[in-house]
């Protein structure tokens, strides 16, 4: 009997009771997240960061900096200098922006000049890893544009290279009756009166392009794209056209900037923290490209497979159809002056391009090569339009390489707009600016403190009840509610790419309910368990188990709505189910852990103490 009652004591299940590592988990995991939480409750500062290349000068000394900006009427609360990076934080955006202003004035072609954020929280948080969190358009101010991608231009260029090619192919086949007309937007009819001719080019259009749709008719083809290859074409479309824009608004200075999808045709784009959207409209909305063509005498006049474009001066210029090169190798370009003072664009192409320009010039040398700009423009109508000049027409000197210079693309500031879109690439697709918001710095500021005003209060109304109708449980509530809170603002920094917007705000006061209504749900349980004549023990240990489906269900419930919020919105709706998501979370961890831990730690021991709930 003795034996038995030993080995059931033995295996009996203590209640109420965390091992040690439990507490170590939780303990550690608070601290971690109170640490990443710190660096927001400090905040940030607008800074510009200046790399130079240059060996003195005023960039790299800050005593002399700071006297070039003092002369200015600019005010830099500190300047820090880090090998040939110099940062200079400001007390707003419109010191930092008219400081920008002013340093453009001392950069050379090799510098870089960029906008960002610095923490003000202490230096060994930032060492740690430790940052505040990103915050979103409508609460630091700045600019939003949304983009249109022409897909349907970018497939009526696609349509025209390849009835170029076919042209070609014709020749090469010495094929003759065969003509062309297009059709919509991306189709064209092949029409002859041979039927071999069409029978020839209809095998030549299946063998080397299946993306096309062939189909025969008494004495003609119909060519259209399928409706895979329309679809595949977009998606590559959108995709390339996001990449250049970042790498556009990269090369603007814009650190923190969101460029994402959104629906089929449109791409959105915010500037935090920019006022002056002047330049980076003109950047994002520019389709400009270069292409080098191989020119002609006026003397040899327009023969077949030849344009006719006009240089700056108005003046026809013929050029062969078919360029030699296209932007696309263009893999770095710099503004820059002559020795005539006239400003130029220092090109460097990849291997292909280096190879191709090599091989052209070296077999052309005496003759004129063309360079011609192209840009997509919006006329009256609402329709894109394509604009074609020649910027300049040169005599081949020499056998040309990967790196070259060109001139006539007018101002200095023409130039460098121009080295800019080659350097960030040619959009494969037009586009168009529909919609520009601008939101002032003292709006943002505005919001954040009336969210966080609104989560004060709410959070504070939500202590008070929670104290009073609870009692010593609900200090326990309370004390969970805070942990949960700082968690969740520390997560939210740790997530790369998490940005808070106003709706965000607005799920963290959601989340003070939601983490309540776990302990809400347990605390009843509790009571419930102690009204059958349960000890406070195992009332603790039974109201946490039966509460705990209950807790998951409507949990998962909510994170499924927030997953799906997440995933088909943009911008503040993805605010929004971030933070709902995140505080779903962090409420299941501080509302069922961290306050079993406490109650564990206070009452749990004891089974003879009667506590009221």
């Amino acid at each position: 009997m003795k034996r038995n009652m030993a080995n059931k004591a033995k295996n009996a299940r203590v209640m109420n009771r965390y091992s040690a590592w439990k507490y170590v988990v939780l303990v550690v995991t608070i601290v971690l997240l109170a640490l990443s939480a710190i660096p927001t409750w400090y905040g940030e500062q607008p800074s510009i960061q200046v790399t130079t290349s240059q060996d003195g000068g005023v960039l790299n000394n800050p005593a002399e900096l700071n006297r070039y900006l003092d002369q200015h009427n600019i005010k830099a609360d500190r300047i820090v200098q880090q090998g040939n990076s110099t940062t200079l934080v400001f007390e707003d955006e419109t010191q930092q922006t008219h400081a920008r202003e002013v340093l453009n004035t001392l950069i050379g072609k090799e510098d870089s000049i960029s906008f960002s954020y610095v923490s003000v929280a202490p230096e060994w948080l930032g060492e740690l890893g430790f940052s505040p969190i990103k915050l979103g358009l409508d609460l630091r101010g700045g600019v939003q544009f949304l983009l249109n991608v022409d897909i349907d231009k970018a497939f009526e260029e696609q349509r025209n290279v390849l009835m170029d090619e076919m042209r070609d192919m014709l020749r090469q086949e010495r094929i003759r009756g065969v003509k062309f007309a297009q059709v919509g937007v991306d189709g064209f009819d092949v029409k002859s009166e041979a039927g071999e001719s069409l029978s020839r080019v209809a095998t030549y259009l299946k063998q080397n392009y299946p993306g096309w749709d062939v189909k025969r008719h008494s004495d003609y083809l119909t060519v259209k794209p399928t409706q895979q290859n329309k679809t595949e074409f977009q998606t590559i479309t959108i995709t390339q056209n996001l990449k250049i824009m970042r790498d556009r608004i990269e090369e603007l200075g814009i650190t923190e900037a969101a460029v994402q999808r959104q629906g089929e045709h449109s791409i959105r784009i915010e500037l935090p923290g920019v006022q002056d959207p002047s330049q980076a409209k003109n950047v994002i909305g520019a389709t400009a490209t270069l292409a080098f063509h191989e020119a002609k005498s006026p003397s040899e006049g327009v023969s077949y497979g030849d344009i006719v474009l006009q240089d700056n001066d108005g003046r026809d210029v013929v050029l062969a159809k078919r360029a030699v090169l296209t932007g696309e190798h263009i893999v770095n370009a710099r503004a820059g002056i002559d020795k005539m003072g006239f400003s130029e664009v220092n090109i460097s192409l990849d291997h292909a391009g280096g190879k191709i320009m090599s091989d052209f010039s070296g077999s052309h040398i005496g003759k004129p090569m063309a360079t011609v700009y192209s840009e997509y423009t919006t006329n009256a109508k609402g329709e894109t339009e394509r604009s074609e000049r020649v910027i300049s027409v040169a005599t081949i000197q020499s056998q040309l390489g990967s790196q070259f210079r060109i001139t006539g693309a007018g101002s200095m500031e023409d130039a460098q707009n121009l080295a800019l879109l080659l350097r960030a690439g040619s959009l494969t697709a037009p586009v168009t600016i529909v919609e520009e918001r601008t939101i002032g710095a003292s709006l943002g500021a505005e919001n954040i403190q009336n969210g966080f005003a609104a989560l004060g209060l709410g959070l504070a109304m939500t202590l008070t009840f929670m104290a009073l109708w609870y009692r010593r449980l609900g200090w326990v509530a309370n004390v969970a509610l805070l942990i949960n809170m700082v968690s969740l603002l520390g997560l939210i920094a740790l997530l790369p790419g998490a940005v808070l917007t106003l709706p965000g705000i607005a799920g963290l006061v959601l989340t003070v309910g939601m983490a309540v209504d776990t302990n809400v749900l347990i605390f009843e349980r509790i009571k419930d368990k102690l009204a059958e004549g349960r000890t406070f023990a195992q009332s603790i240990d039974l109201g946490f188990g039966s509460a705990l489906s209950t807790i998951l269900d409507a949990n998962i419930t909510t994170m499924i709505t927030a997953v799906v919020l997440y995933s088909i919105g943009n911008g503040p709706i993805q605010g929004f189910a971030l933070t709902l998501g995140l505080g779903l979370l962090t409420s299941m961890f501080s509302g069922v852990f961290a306050s079993r831990a406490i109650i564990n730690l206070v009452w749990g021991r004891d089974s003879r103490r009667d506590v009221r709930v």
